[in-house]
């Protein structure tokens, strides 16, 4: 993403979700309610396919909002790259979906301090945008 930075991506991607999630408010629809037929979809927590770890956080509504829109009969997600790598594909003229990555990391500063106070040094989380 040339000449894109971070907190513009970041920006992007929360005004996006708001604006969904408030087309769909005014829709008379609650996104955080399961809006889908039961029978028509194998619709559980989102999760990925090749990882098995759950989505969390505002990812949850983002890939709801897509098995909607989209149809799909499952919340199996997988990357591109995760799809090749276990042989699959995608279909031609599917779109992705963007979805928040966010994930834990220890500062320099914080890991020093902790060292100097003898105790154990503390994480903070990191958004890192699209996927």
């Amino acid at each position: 993403m040339v000449g894109i930075s971070q907190e513009n991506v970041r920006t992007s991607l929360y005004a996006e979700v708001t604006a969904r999630v408030i087309a769909q408010l005014e829709q008379g629809r609650l996104p955080w309610v399961q809006p889908w037929e039961e029978t028509a979809c194998d619709c559980t927590m989102p999760h990925n396919a090749g990882t098995g770890r759950a989505y969390s956080g505002i990812n949850i509504l983002i890939l709801w909002a897509a098995v909607v829109a989209g149809g799909y009969r499952s919340q199996r997600w997988l990357t591109f790259r995760q799809a090749q790598a276990v042989g699959g594909g995608v279909r031609k003229g599917e779109k992705g979906t963007t979805v928040c990555y966010a994930d834990r990391f220890t500062p320099k500063d914080e890991q020093v301090r902790a060292l100097d106070d003898g105790r154990e040094a503390r994480t903070a989380a990191s958004s890192f945008g699209r996927m």
